[in-house]
């Protein structure tokens, strides 16, 4: 019997992939729900360069603007290009953010599932406003060029299971 282990090993994905209204790739998103030290969120951000570069770019012929990074206590959303060095444009409180939709969200334990749902929700917000005229972070995430990718357009998530 011979194994492959390259077909034991887990491949990563992101937690969600947002694609506007033509099937383009404009956000891939990965969710932590727990707080991460400086050196695990650059990991977790490299994780999803890195992915991005590996499965993803190699097959599209445009780049996909933004990746983030979800944790407990910050959302960082920076560039997915092919920079060595990634700078975050943006850094939230994810509190800050997330408690809009759900009040109890700093006074309780949030697995990975939920923090996912939240976060899908604060998208659709800054997409639809289904919640809010002016959705958390409106204006900075306006200011990268993110919310233009998203506003008023249909849109799909793609979950890992």
């Amino acid at each position: 019997m011979h194994i492959k282990f390259s077909d034991h090993i887990p491949q990563y994905f992101p937690n969600i992939v947002f694609r506007n209204r033509n099937d383009n790739i404009v956000l891939l998103v990965e969710t932590k729900a727990e707080m991460l030290e400086d050196d695990l969120r650059q990991n977790a951000i490299s994780q999803l360069e890195t992915y991005y570069l590996n499965n993803i770019k190699r097959d599209i012929q445009t780049d996909i603007p933004f990746g983030m990074l979800v944790d407990l206590e910050e959302i960082n959303i920076f560039p997915l290009t092919e920079k060595q060095n990634i700078n975050n444009l943006i850094s939230l409180k994810t509190n800050d953010i997330l408690s809009t939709y759900d009040p109890e969200f700093s006074q309780k334990k949030i697995f990975n599932f939920h923090l996912e749902t939240l976060v899908k929700s604060w998208l659709r917000d800054l997409a639809y406003h289904w919640n809010s005229d002016s959705p958390p972070a409106y204006q900075e995430v306006a200011r990268i060029g993110l919310l233009s990718l998203m506003e008023n357009e249909e849109h799909t998530y793609i979950i890992r299971n």
